[in-house]
C-alpha cells in the first residue's frame, strides 16, 4: 500500500483560484500524492524530454497510477474501496466524513471531480434577454426612427403647451412620437424573443454534438459510459478512429498510433510505448493499434479543453444561403435608400414651392413638425423597405430544421450541410447498418468441411465438428476481437464493439465456450486491428511450452489468428482443416469448392467471413512488419454466412430518392454477389445498372471512370480510397454528392464529399469528426428525412422571399405615389402603420413560412442545381405580379374610394377612406402569405395547412390584431372604426390576392428576360450529362454484343473442356461433409 498522507510540495492548480488551491491541497494531501498541477504540467507537445522526465520523477506509468489510487487490471472501484498495492483512499480523512459519504452516494467519484474537474468544458455565457434586445435595437435605421420620433414627440409637446388650441380640439401631438416609440420597442422586443429562442435550440443541439459514449474499465468490468462521466484515474481501452479528449498515458497495448496534428501540426502519426512516448495529447485521433490507458487530465485542465475553452466564442461561419440573402438584402436597402431620398427630395421640394406659389408663409414650429414628419416618413420607408428579416427568416429556418432533424436521428454538425443537402442529386451509402439492420447473425458455416445451412443447425456443433477444429475455430473468435458484453451507458447488459465481432461472441457462449476464460488464458502479444484496406484483422498469441492444440505435430511458439473478408483470407491460406481435425495442403478444387461456397452464401445475401491461424517460431514473429499484418501461408479453420436483413421502409426510401431526382449508389466492402443480392432486393440495383469491384473500377482511367459512373449502382470490395474517387469524379461532373461513412480512413471521403454523414452507432470519433451529419441511428430512411429537411430551408426561405419582396415594392410604391400626390404631403400608410406591416412582413412571416413542416411534394420534384439563383421565374412572376396587383388596387381606393365606397371629402370621411385602405393592404398580405405557401405552378395552396399549426397560429394573431388597431388604434394609428359593410368590402378586397395568385401561376411560362445565366448553365449541365449517359449506354451495348458474339465463338471451340468443368463444380456444390480431395487415382 502507498502512504496517502505524504505531503507534496505543489503549486497553484491550472484554472483554480488561491482559495480553491488550497482547499484541494488540503484535501489532495490525504487522498491523492498528486495534483493537478503535476499532471498538467507533464502535457506539454512542445517539450517531449521535459514531459519525460517529470513523468520519471512520479514513477512512470505505475507510480501516476498509484498516485490516483487506480488498479490497471481492475480499473476504479465505483465505491472508491481498497486496491492492492495501488492504495486506498480514506474517508476518514475528511472533516465532515458522514456529509461527503452522502454525496458520494448521490454522485459516483465526488471527490475526484473537486480535485481534478469534470470533464466539460463551460459554454459561452449565454446572451440574456435584455442583451439581445441591445443587439435588435442595435440597428441604424431603428435609431434613426427612434431619434425622430423623440424628436416629433418633443415638438407636439411644444405645440400641445404653447399654441392655442380650440376647446374641441385635443392636444395630441405627442401621440405620433409616442406611438413610433411604442411600435419600435414592439419589434425590438419581438426580434429579440425569436432570438433568445434561436439561441436556446442551437445549445441544445451543441450539448448533443459533445455526447458520445466511451469505454472503460471500472470495478473489473468493461463497460460504456458517457464521456462526461469520465474522471482523472479511470482506464479507457482506445481502438482504431477513437478521438481521445482527455489527457492520458499509456498503460499498454498493440502498435497504437495516434495523429497528433491538432496539438503539434505534425501530420506523421506518433506511436505510443511504455518506454518510449507514452503522453497521449487530447484531440488525437487513434489512426492504428488499440491500447488501455489511465486518465490524467480532464476538461479545462485537459489540453484539449483549454483550446476548446479559448474556441468556445468562435462563431460558425455563415452558410451559403445566408452569403446569398446577405448579398440580395444588400441590393434591396439600395433601392430602398434611393426611395426614401427621392421621397425626401421631392417632398421637400413640396414644402417650399408650394407654400411660395400660394403665397402660403408658415411660422417655425410649422416649419419644422413638418420637416420632422416628411423625416419620419423617409425613415420609415428605410426600415420598411430594407429586408432585415431575409438573415433572421434563413437562421429560423436553418434553427427549426435542426432541431426537428435530431428527433429524426440526424445530428447536423455544420449548418451549411442542412441546405446543400436539398440540393444533393447523388448519395453514396455503406450496406451494413444504413441499408441493414446491423444485427449480425451466424446462420450458416462451414467448419472443417462440415457445412451447416441453416441457424437450427449450428446446436450440432459440437457433436459433428473434430473437437480440434472446434476448440481452435472458437479459440479464433474469441481472441482475434475486441468485442464484449458489458454495460451499456443505460446500465443494461449488451455486447460492445463490432456487431460482426458481436455475432461471433453471442455463438461462442451459446456453444458453450466462455470467450472470458479463453482470453484471460492467452497471452495476446500483438494485435492488428482490422483495417478496410487489407479487409482483416489478426492477433497473435504466445503458446505455452505444451500445446495440446496444435495438429499433426506442428509446434511453435506464437499462433497467429486471422479473420476477414471470405476470398480475401481464403487466398492467403495455403492449407485447410478437414473434418477429421488434419492440415492439407489447398489444392486447385478445394480452392474452388470454398469460392463455390462464398458465393452460395453471398447469393442468400449473406457477409462471408473466414476464419484462419498459424504457427511460427520466436524468429519468424520477429520478423513480422509491426505496420503490415502478416497475411499469407495462413491454414483455413472455415467459413462462416452472417446474416444481417435490410431495414424495414429501405425500399419505400430509395424509391422516394429516385422520385426526388437522387441517384443511389452502394458502396460496401462485402462480397461482390452480398452487395448484388442486397441491392437488388433494396431497389437500388437496376436494369442496366452497373455492379463491379473496387480494385476494378480502380485500375480503370480517369476516362473510363467518367463513362461507367454514371450507370455505377454498386461498387463492392471497395476501400476508402474508391470512396474518395467515387466522390472526385461525381463532383467534377457537376453533381452534389452525399457520402456516408464509419471508419478512421473514410475522413477524407466525407470531407470531400458536399455533405458527409457519419454513423452515430458504429462510426470511429475521426469518421464524426469529418462528416457534417450524424446519423444517430445509422439509418438510410434518415438521409432521405435530412433530403427533405434540406430542401424544407431552401423552400422556406424561398417562401418568405416572395412574400417579403412582394410586400416591400408594394408598400414603397404606395406609399412614396400617395405621399407626392397628396396635398398634405401624407402617405396614405402611417408611419406606425407601415411598422406594423414591416412587423408582419418580417417577424411573423418568417415564423410562418420558414418553419413549415414536412411534405411529401419536397421528394416529388428533381433537386436545384446548387448555384441556381435565389429568385426563380416563377418566384420573380409571383413576386412583380402580385405587387402590380396590389399597387393598383391601393392606389384606385385612394383616387376613387369616396366614390366606390360612397363617402365625401370632409375630414372624417378622409380618415374612414385612409382606414379602409389600410385594412385592404393588411389583409392583402394575409391571403398572399397563402399564396407563398407554395413556389410551384400548383394551385392547392392550402394543401397540409390544417398540420402547420404554426402559420395558423400566426394568421390569427395578425388577423385579430389588426382588427384591435382598425376598431381601437385611434390617433396612435391614425384609424377609425370601421362598420360591418366596410369590414366586408376591405376583407374582400384584400382575399382578391388568391384568385390574382391563381391568374399569376396560369401565365406561360420562361418569361425570356427572367431566364438567367445560372438557369442557362443549369440547363447545358443536364444535357452534357444525359449525353454522357447515353454515350454509356450505347458503348456498352456494344460491347456487349462483341462478348456474346466472342463467348459463343469460345463455347464452340472448347464445349468438352466446358462440359468437364460443370460437372466437377455440379459435384462440389453436392460435397458436404466428405473430405475435400476426391480420389488421387481419379
Amino acid at each position: 500500500m502507498i502512504e496517502t498522507n505524504k505531503k507534496l510540495t505543489t503549486t497553484t492548480p491550472l484554472l483554480l483560484s488561491t482559495h480553491h488551491q488550497q482547499q484541494h491541497d488540503l484535501v489532495n494531501e490525504k487522498k491523492f500524492s498528486v495534483t493537478p498541477k503535476q499532471l498538467s504540467d507533464m502535457i506539454d507537445f512542445r517539450n517531449t524530454s521535459q514531459s519525460s522526465s517529470l513523468l520519471a520523477e512520479l514513477g512512470g506509468t505505475r507510480g501516476i497510477c498509484q498516485s490516483l489510487h487506480v488498479d490497471p487490471t481492475m480499473g476504479l472501484m465505483p465505491d472508491e474501496s481498497f486496491h492492492p498495492t495501488y492504495g486506498i483512499v480514506q474517508q476518514q480523512h475528511n472533516i465532515n466524513n458522514n456529509h461527503s459519504r452522502q454525496q458520494q452516494r448521490h454522485e459516483p467519484f465526488q471527490e475526484r471531480k473537486q480535485i481534478f474537474g469534470r470533464n466539460e468544458i463551460p459554454e459561452a455565457p449565454e446572451k440574456t434577454i435584455f442583451s439581445l434586445i441591445w443587439s435588435a435595437y442595435n440597428d441604424q435605421t431603428l435609431i434613426m426612427l427612434s431619434i425622430a420620433s423623440l424628436v416629433s414627440l418633443a415638438v407636439g409637446i411644444w405645440e400641445d403647451n404653447s399654441i392655442n388650441h380650440p376647446p374641441d380640439e385635443p392636444k395630441v401631438g405627442w401621440v405620433d412620437g409616442v406611438a413610433i416609440i411604442v411600435a419600435v420597442a414592439v419589434v425590438v422586443i419581438t426580434n429579440a424573443i425569436n432570438d433568445f429562442e434561436k439561441e436556446k435550440q442551437f445549445r441544445k443541439l451543441n450539448a448533443k454534438k459533445e455526447d458520445r459514449p466511451v469505454k472503460v474499465l471500472r470495478g473489473g468490468i468493461s463497460q460504456q459510459i458517457h464521456i462526461r462521466q469520465l474522471v482523472v484515474g479511470d482506464v479507457m481501452f482506445l481502438e482504431p478512429g477513437d478521438m481521445v479528449t482527455v489527457d492520458c498515458i499509456y498503460i499498454e497495448g498493440h502498435n497504437l498510433r495516434c495523429d497528433e496534428s491538432t496539438a503539434t501540426g505534425e501530420s506523421r502519426p506518433v506511436k505510443k510505448t511504455n518506454d518510449g512516448d507514452c503522453i497521449i495529447l487530447s484531440g488525437s485521433k487513434v489512426t492504428q493499434g488499440v491500447a488501455k490507458i489511465v486518465v490524467i487530465a480532464v476538461g479545462v485542465n485537459s489540453f484539449y479543453g483549454r483550446a476548446m475553452t479559448l474556441m468556445r466564442d468562435a462563431q460558425e461561419e455563415n452558410t451559403p444561403l445566408q452569403l446569398k440573402l446577405n448579398v440580395l438584402a444588400d441590393q434591396i436597402a439600395k433601392f430602398g435608400f434611393v426611395a426614401a431620398g427621392l421621397m425626401f427630395g421631392v417632398l421637400l421640394f413640396k414644402l417650399f414651392v408650394v407654400n411660395v406659389m400660394n403665397h402660403h408663409w408658415i411660422t417655425t414650429h410649422e416649419f419644422f413638425s413638418d420637416l420632422i414628419g416628411i423625416i419620419i416618413q423617409a425613415i420609415t420607408i428605410i426600415v420598411v423597405a430594407v429586408p432585415e428579416g431575409l438573415p433572421m427568416a434563413v437562421t429560423l429556418a436553418l434553427a427549426f430544421a435542426t432541431t426537428e432533424m435530431l428527433k429524426d436521428n440526424n445530428l447536423v454538425r455544420h449548418l451549411s450541410a442542412c441546405e446543400t443537402m436539398g440540393n444533393a442529386t447523388a448519395v453514396c451509402s455503406d450496406k451494413t447498418g444504413t441499408l441493414t439492420e446491423n444485427k449480425m447473425t451466424i446462420v450458416s458455416a462451414a467448419i472443417a468441411e462440415v457445412q451447416f445451412t441453416h441457424l437450427y443447425d449450428l446446436g450440432r456443433w459440437r457433436h459433428n465438428v473434430h473437437p480440434l477444429a472446434m476448440d481452435l475455430t472458437m479459440e479464433a473468435m474469441a481472441i482475434n476481437s475486441t468485442a464484449f458484453e458489458g454495460k451499456g451507458p443505460d446500465g443494461q447488459l449488451k455486447f460492445v464493439g463490432s456487431t460482426t465481432e458481436s455475432a461471433m461472441i453471442e455463438l461462442t457462449q451459446k456453444l458453450g465456450y466462455a470467450y472470458q476464460h479463453i482470453r484471460s488464458s492467452s497471452k495476446v502479444v500483438c494485435v492488428y486491428p482490422f483495417s478496410s484496406e487489407v479487409k482483416s484483422m489478426t492477433t497473435i498469441i504466445q503458446l505455452r511450452e505444451h500445446n495440446a492444440r496444435a495438429p499433426q505435430g506442428r509446434h511453435g511458439d506464437y499462433r497467429l489468428y486471422t479473420k476477414g473478408a471470405a476470398e480475401t483470407i481464403v487466398r492467403h491460406c495455403t492449407h485447410f482443416m478437414d473434418s477429421r481435425g488434419r492440415v492439407r495442403p489447398f489444392s486447385n478444387y478445394a480452392r474452388a469448392h470454398h469460392e463455390v461456397l462464398v458465393n452460395q452464401y453471398a447469393e442468400r445475401s449473406l457477409r462471408t467471413l473466414a476464419l484462419a491461424y498459424r504457427d511460427v517460431d520466436q524468429a519468424t514473429y520477429k520478423s513480422f512488419n509491426p505496420d503490415e499484418a502478416p497475411l499469407g501461408n495462413l491454414i483455413l479453420l472455415g467459413i462462416v454466412g452472417i446474416q444481417d436483413r435490410l431495414r424495414p421502409g429501405v425500399i419505400e426510401s430509395v424509391q422516394a430518392f429516385r422520385r426526388a431526382g437522387v441517384f443511389i449508389r452502394m458502396i460496401t466492402g462485402d462480397n461482390i454477389e452480398t452487395a448484388k443480392a442486397i441491392a437488388k432486393e433494396s431497389g437500388i440495383l437496376t436494369a442496366g445498372g452497373l455492379a463491379m469491384t473496387g480494385p476494378d473500377f480502380r485500375a480503370l482511367s480517369e476516362k473510363e471512370q467518367f463513362k461507367v459512373i454514371p450507370r455505377l449502382q454498386v461498387l463492392a470490395r471497395s476501400s476508402p480510397i474508391d470512396k474518395t474517387i467515387v466522390v472526385s469524379r461525381l463532383k467534377q461532373l457537376n453533381e452534389v454528392v452525399a457520402m456516408t461513412g464509419d471508419g478512421t480512413n473514410d475522413g477524407p471521403a466525407l470531407k470531400m464529399a458536399n455533405v458527409g454523414f457519419a454513423m452515430g452507432i458504429t462510426g470511429t470519433e475521426v469518421a464524426k469528426e469529418a462528416s457534417d451529419i450524424i446519423l444517430m441511428d445509422d439509418n438510410f430512411n434518415s438521409i432521405l428525412q435530412a433530403l427533405k429537411w434540406g430542401r424544407a430551408v431552401n423552400d422556406g426561405v424561398r417562401k418568405f422571399l416572395t412574400f417579403q419582396l412582394t410586400v416591400n415594392i408594394a408598400a414603397v410604391v404606395v406609399s412614396f405615389v400617395s405621399a407626392v400626390v397628396s396635398e398634405s404631403s401624407e402617405s396614405i400608410l402611417s408611419a406606425v402603420q407601415l411598422l406594423w406591416v414591416n412587423m408582419i412582413m418580417d417577424t411573423f412571416a418568417a415564423l410562418a413560412l420558414a418553419t413549415e413542416p414536412l411534405s411529401d411534394d419536397l421528394v416529388n420534384r428533381k433537386p436545384l442545381c446548387k448555384d441556381s439563383n435565389l429568385i426563380n421565374w416563377r418566384m420573380s412572376r409571383m413576386i412583380f405580379g402580385q405587387a402590380v396587383f396590389q399597387i393598383t388596387v391601393n392606389l384606385l381606393l385612394m383616387f376613387h374610394g369616396p366614390a366606390l365606397f360612397q363617402l365625401s371629402n370632409s375630414p372624417a370621411d378622409t380618415r374612414v377612406l385612409r382606414t379602409m385602405v389600410f385594412n385592404v393592404f393588411v389583409f392583402m398580405q394575409v391571403f398572399n402569405e397563402l399564396n407563398c405557401r407554395r413556389i410551384d405552378d400548383h394551385l392547392n395552396i392550402m394543401r397540409g395547412i390544417l398540420r402547420d399549426y404554426l402559420f395558423l397560429g400566426i394568421q390569427a394573431f395578425v388577423v385579430i390584431g389588426q382588427v384591435l388597431i382598425v376598431q381601437y388604434g385611434g390617433l396612435a394609428f391614425k384609424t377609425v372604426p370601421l362598420n360591418m359593410n366596410q369590414w366586408i368590402c376591405t376583407v374582400a378586397i384584400g382575399s382578391l390576392s388568391i384568385p390574382a395568385g391563381i391568374l399569376i401561376r396560369l401565365l406561360p411560362p420562361h418569361i425570356s428576360f427572367l431566364w438567367s445565366k445560372n438557369n442557362n448553365d443549369e440547363f447545358k449541365h443536364k444535357v452534357s450529362y444525359a449525353r454522357l449517359r447515353w454515350e454509356c449506354a450505347l458503348e456498352h451495348a456494344t460491347k456487349q454484343v462483341k462478348n456474346n458474339q466472342a463467348f459463343q465463338r469460345l463455347m464452340a471451340a472448347t464445349e468438352p473442356a466446358n462440359m468437364e468443368i460443370m460437372a466437377q463444380v455440379r459435384r462440389a456444390q453436392t460435397i458436404t461433409s466428405s473430405p475435400m480431395e476426391p480420389n488421387r487415382s481419379k
